[in-house]
């Protein structure tokens, strides 16, 4: 027999979001690891909040909503409160309850930075590297790093002159038709007038230049787990300097390699990489 095609929508529902998520889904083992370390920053979240006033968005529900941003390449808070009003996945790693109201992009922009600006975002990663550690599952001799561009969030339009001779066209100056064909444009010349930090840059020859940050990671030969991160302006240099800064940062008294690809290749940062002193001995490969 042919069931019909009802569209109306249940009034009441018995079915929870925990029964929806499949047992094996990759979140659930994500969410028991960032909950044990939320517990353990408890005291910390006491530390930056006020005892009285009305109650803010919780903390952990920030952080947690932040990860899936990550993981999921979410563009903006604006996109992810999207997401959080259907997508039953997103609510319920949060912690969202089926008729709980999500927050605004602005409330939860302002609550953000008041986690970052406290180092709350360092803490959860160290956090997190600390029950890898504790379960060993990370070497403690033998790393890679790599770096790469992060897109920042600024137009090509905002790349203007630094002497201010550019004159926008008197079509629409608040968003002007540009034309860069034939313009020489560089970092010594330009900036961006809506994020001063980004540098022109590219990843090759072969890829048009962008607005961007050098975004860094280090990483354990063991299980390929994350331990460093570094970001620092686009340079010539970048990259090699944020791989001495984190090797630096190794903990250990044995001998350590640190593998890179052939971007690492300079005399220069090979002789620096073996007279490292600091938490270990350092042998660039």
């Amino acid at each position: 027999m042919r069931g019909t095609d009802r569209q109306q929508s249940s009034m009441f529902s018995y079915i929870s979001a925990e029964q929806r998520v499949p047992k094996d889904h990759p979140l659930r083992a994500i969410r028991v690891m960032a909950d044990a370390v939320l517990e353990r920053l408890a005291a910390a979240f006491d530390a930056i909040y006020a005892r009285g006033g009305r109650p803010s968005i919780a903390p952990e529900k920030l952080l947690r909503a932040l990860l899936l941003q990550v993981l999921y390449t979410v563009r903006s808070e604006r996109l992810l409160m999207e997401q959080l009003e259907y997508n039953l996945l997103f609510r319920w790693f949060i912690g969202l309850n089926m008729d709980e109201s999500v927050w605004v992009p602005t409330v939860f922009s302002k609550n953000r930075d008041r986690l970052l600006e406290a180092d709350i975002a360092e803490r959860f990663f160290d956090g997190v590297l600390k029950q890898a550690r504790e379960a060993d599952l990370l070497s403690d001799e033998h790393f890679s790093v790599d770096g790469t561009l992060i897109e920042a969030w600024a137009s090509q339009k905002s790349f203007q002159r630094k002497d201010g001779e550019d004159v926008p066209p008197s079509d629409d100056p608040g968003n002007p038709t540009v034309n860069f064909h034939g313009e020489k444009r560089s970092n010594e010349t330009h900036e961006s007038k809506t994020d001063a930090d980004a540098r022109l840059a590219r990843k090759s020859g072969g890829h048009e230049a962008k607005l961007a940050y050098c975004g860094n990671v280090l990483i354990e030969n063991r299980n390929g787990l994350v331990v460093d991160t570094e970001l620092r302006q686009c340079s010539g240099t970048a990259e090699r300097d944020a791989a001495m800064l984190m090797a630096e940062r190794i903990e250990g008294d044995e001998r350590v390699t640190l593998a890179a690809d052939k971007g690492y290749d300079t005399k220069d940062f090979v002789k620096e990489m073996r007279h490292i002193e600091c938490n270990s001995a350092c042998v660039a490969e």
